[in-house]
């Protein structure tokens, strides 16, 4: 009875720590993303949480686009961010100070390091 009353408060306490630390995933985000021809673009994200969804938008040169197909699964994560008819594939990793993404477009891939953007007084 006693291992078992361990065991369940262990767990319960595990999901506790992996929901707290997906909601801190939730908010803006930004950092800079070079391509594999030496072009740097700014990154610019606002994510928001709903249980294993995710949604929110991505800034980009043609204004704020909607995340699209979002998911979670403990600290990963995918998405798409589609402009016109150009669908841009995102998975990444949420590690508490950062997130680290791949972007996947028109074949190439690359590589981003995420922080948190300071708070708007």
């Amino acid at each position: 009875m006693k291992k078992a009353f361990l065991t369940i408060a262990l767990l319960t306490t595990f999901v506790a720590i992996c929901v707290a630390a997906i909601n801190g995933f939730a908010g803006k985000w930004e950092g800079k993303l070079e391509t594999e021809t030496g072009e740097v673009y700014p990154l610019l994200y606002n994510f928001q949480i709903d249980g294993d969804k995710l949604t929110g938008t991505a800034k980009t040169p043609k204004g704020d686009m909607p995340i699209e197909e979002g998911k979670i699964t403990g600290n990963d994560f995918k998405f798409t961010v589609s402009i016109e008819d150009i669908h841009i594939a995102h998975t990444g990793k949420f590690y508490g100070d950062s997130v680290g993404v791949d972007i996947e477009f028109n074949g190439s891939k690359a590589h981003s390091t995420l922080k948190r953007c300071p708070p708007t007084p």
